[in-house]
């Protein structure tokens, strides 16, 4: 039954399907075989409803909207013009306030695709015109993107959380320290780039111009305050604080910035609509295909085949890793959370693993296989917006997904990176 699943799921891909074809007909040939027939075919139905009943989903379309209208509006700008006008006169400067940016504003949008277009669109022009190479440039775009899988909120996070029963208000307050120690080291890299290549820096900002900048940006700035600060403090939950983020979207858009008209509601509610519909499809027959595999003892006969089981905590935390690195870059990472989640979860619990940390280096490696190739999704959203070739988008990703890889070493080694912010905020 295994073998026929994969084979029908690996021709479905390249015939050219979308994923969701794959995944729901390799789960209704496993129900097919196990039930001898479409019997109990209400079984599966209802698999697919637990997928997306969990409250704990809203809070995903309310983030994409949120993002949505900042992307549209100001708010990324001004992040941006803040940045800059501290660090941009440094050597690597303008490379370094990119990374920044990326993660301010994945702090407020939690979509690596959504930082992409929001922050790359603007500066791109200004490191090529600053005398960056365009491979650099655009490696760096689509990796510092990937930090905002980590810093909250995180798309991945919630569907981590409620597909593994992990509380994500912990998730989130966890991702913290490694989406700061990847942006640190993307900025020491940057600088040394900068040097090595001899790369001119910025005009100095006044600390008048600084001033003006920062508070250009306090009204954004207000949006990681609204969700690590609401949860951290107990006001409201992770998917009251989605809520949140889009009425306060929608006040600092509308009225405050007053960049966004009535008109172009039907638009934003267009393109969140369409994104919402892909990910909830995705995670109800991902949910069915989960079940499948569950009940027929998959995971189980995998894991003993490759005796993960008896690899100790390291050794199933490497295992989870390259696991999880090496399907993101041919699959969607939310459909690479759904099933392999399931897939590892009998040896997180022998092991007894922090679930936590098993979500924060999950998120990473989904975020690091995001922007590898040969099929990473930032790849082809940097290919669509910038309007690049596939090899120039790629050619500069290796040093940014080795530090990613460090990243995670050190997370293996250290947990408290993630940890200790979480002990903290829970314990």
């Amino acid at each position: 039954m295994t073998t026929i699943m994969v084979v029908t799921m690996i021709a479905l891909l390249l015939l050219g399907f979308p994923m969701m074809v794959p995944l729901i007909t390799a789960a209704i040939i496993g129900f097919y075989m196990m039930f001898n027939g479409f019997g109990q075919m209400d079984t599966l139905i209802q698999q697919m409803m637990a997928g997306i009943r969990p409250a704990s989903l809203i809070a995903v379309p309310m983030f994409i909207l949120a993002a949505d209208i900042m992307t549209r509006g100001q708010s990324a700008n001004r992040l941006i013009d803040m940045v800059m006008a501290f660090i941009g006169h440094i050597k690597g400067g303008l490379a370094v306030s990119t990374a920044a940016s990326c993660t301010l504003f994945g702090a407020v949008s939690g979509s690596t695709q959504a930082t992409v277009v929001a922050v790359g669109s603007p500066l791109r022009p200004k490191m090529l015109k600053a005398g960056y190479s365009d491979s650099f440039t655009l490696a760096l775009i689509i990796n510092a993107s990937d930090i905002a899988f980590l810093i909250p909120p995180s798309i991945g996070m919630i569907i981590y959380g409620v597909i593994s029963g992990t509380s994500i208000g912990e998730l989130f307050i966890a991702g913290i320290g490694p989406g700061l120690l990847i942006l640190l080291m993307f900025s020491a890299y940057c600088i040394v780039y900068a040097i090595v290549k001899d790369v001119p820096t910025e005009a100095r900002a006044s600390w008048k111009e600084r001033g003006v900048a920062v508070q250009k940006a306090l009204w954004p700035l207000g949006f990681p305050v609204i969700i690590v600060g609401g949860i951290y403090g107990g006001i409201f939950s992770p998917t009251e604080a989605a809520a949140a983020c889009v009425l306060y979207a929608v006040l600092l858009e509308f009225v405050v910035f007053r960049s966004l008209k009535i008109s172009d509601i039907y638009a934003i509610a267009k393109s969140t609509g369409l994104i919402t519909a892909v990910v909830f499809i995705l995670v109800a027959v991902g949910t069915s295909f989960s079940w499948i595999i569950s009940f027929a003892q998959i995971p189980q006969a995998i894991l003993e085949t490759v005796g993960v089981n008896d690899a100790g905590p390291t050794g199933v935390l490497i295992a989870i890793c390259v696991s999880f690195f090496i399907a993101c870059m041919f699959v969607d990472p939310i459909v690479v959370i759904l099933v392999l989640t399931p897939i590892f979860a009998p040896a997180i619990a022998a092991t007894g693993l922090d679930p936590v940390l098993v979500g924060i280096l999950i998120t990473l490696q989904t975020a690091i296989g995001s922007a590898t190739p040969p099929f990473g999704c930032d790849i082809f959203t940097a290919i669509a917006i910038f309007k690049r070739p596939y090899w120039d988008v790629i050619k500069g990703t290796p040093p940014f997904i080795f530090i990613l890889i460090l990243a995670a070493v050190l997370l293996i080694m250290f947990p408290q990176i993630a940890l200790f912010l979480r002990d903290v905020a829970f314990r």
